[in-house]
């Protein structure tokens, strides 16, 4: 399906690479800031550019020799290390050495964001609202959503 690219669309690309924001990379290539959102979100549903960054995305990849598996490795690693405790110490100025308190502590922040991005890669966390709806017979119902945020 290759299909030539206009000189926006590839300087989206270029500029999406950077970051992978569709909406930045629209403003960086030219777009209007208004309209930014939906022609960044617009130009990333078309195939031909969804596949000419697949392709970027997998080069670069080659690249720098890194793939997703060594990404979710690493944070995996720095998960364990942020959530193994170890003891607290405080430098003693008599003996010159660190003691141990009896206390224990762990890196929760850190450990926190790690397990985040494991989640967020597992698609656990969303923003986005799932319904069902099962709707018979709705000749001439009408059916309005309701922002209750408002």
């Amino acid at each position: 399906m290759s299909r030539k690219l206009t000189d926006k669309q590839k300087q989206f690309i270029l500029e999406y690479m950077k970051d992978l924001n569709a909406t930045q990379a629209a403003i960086r290539a030219g777009y209007s800031a208004k309209t930014a959102k939906v022609i960044g979100h617009e130009t990333l549903t078309k195939p031909y550019i969804a596949e000419r960054l697949d392709a970027e995305i997998k080069k670069r990849s080659e690249r720098v020799k890194v793939t997703a598996d060594d990404v979710l490795k690493d944070i995996i690693e720095i998960k364990n290390r942020c959530m193994t405790k170890e003891p607290v110490t405080e430098y003693d100025k008599i003996t010159g050495r660190y003691i141990e308190t009896g206390e224990w502590q762990f890196d929760a922040g850190n450990a926190l964001k790690a397990t985040q991005q494991l989640g967020k890669h597992l698609k656990m966390f969303t923003d986005v609202i799932e319904n069902e709806v099962n709707i018979k017979n709705t000749t001439g119902v009408k059916i309005e959503l309701i922002d209750d945020d408002s």
